[in-house]
């Protein structure tokens, strides 16, 4: 059975994002315990954990190239613009 963070994650409209902060607040939990709780996540197709990003607007998440590639392919698909590493605010859901 998905976390409900998991599942939070499947309302996130097609073209915005959230933070780990923004999911830490919403689930009263430390956004660490967030990053931890989506890294179990073996569905990123059904659960877009991909639309986690930092405060900030930075990706993160990912620690390993190929894989900060595969997340903006995907963020790009879903109409988000990445410009140097980065998000802006105007694509932040609060949910």
């Amino acid at each position: 059975m998905p976390h409900p963070i998991h599942t939070f994650l499947t309302n996130i409209p097609k073209w915005k994002i959230t933070t780990y902060k923004i999911l830490a607040d919403k689930f009263k939990i430390h956004p660490r315990a967030v990053a931890r709780i989506l890294s179990q996540n073996h569905e990123p197709d059904v659960f877009p954990c991909y639309k986690v990003v930092h405060h900030d607007g930075k990706l993160g998440g990912y620690t390993h190239e190929l894989w900060i590639e595969e997340k903006i392919r995907r963020l790009e698909k879903d109409w988000i613009k990445v410009v140097n590493g980065k998000i802006s605010k105007e694509y932040f859901w609060l949910g």
